[in-house]
């Protein structure tokens, strides 16, 4: 039985649970989370939120894409956040990956996308470079509080990244 198939009938078996009837497309603590989707990362438990409080927006790496700009400018514009949070972590699989093997491999199969893999070689370097460029973005209305965190998936610890420039931490 394929996947979607299983999460179909999961869905249906537990939509008692899984209905919010009444919550708000709002998130209550009004905070937008880009984050790698990695499959060891659980946003929601790692950070202490619930359904409901946050916009989780996941991506390779947790860079932030101008997909990710596209769905954070919404998260504040349209549904009230304020706040951005980012999580990139240690042991990614676009560390140290090579963007023209990438590419290659694409080509030979016929593909030429308009987007770059985003690899990289410093974690932290890319976050900060990924918090300034939330910092001058100006379809981002509210830029006071964006922070960067590295999480180890082996520990579970998150380490706080601040940007180099001296006053923008939020």
């Amino acid at each position: 039985m394929p996947n979607a198939d299983k999460m179909m009938d999961f869905v249906a078996a537990h939509a008692e649970d899984l209905a919010s009837p009444g919550l708000s497309p709002r998130p209550s603590r009004r905070v937008a989370v880009l984050s790698c989707m990695d499959t060891r990362i659980d946003v929601l438990s790692m950070l202490g939120l619930n359904r409901g409080d946050a916009h989780i927006i996941r991506n390779a790496g947790g860079l932030v894409t101008d997909d990710a700009l596209r769905s954070l400018s919404v998260s504040q514009r349209l549904l009230g956040t304020d706040e951005i949070v980012v999580v990139m972590h240690d042991d990614c699989g676009l560390h140290r990956a090579s963007e023209d093997d990438y590419r290659r491999a694409l080509a030979r199969d016929g593909v030429l996308p308009t987007w770059r893999l985003g690899a990289f070689d410093d974690v932290e370097e890319t976050l900060r470079h990924g918090l300034g460029r939330l910092r001058t973005a100006p379809e981002l209305p509210a830029r006071e509080h964006i922070y960067g965190f590295v999480y180890d998936p082996e520990t579970a610890r998150l380490r706080e990244v601040h940007p180099r420039e001296v006053g923008l931490r939020g």
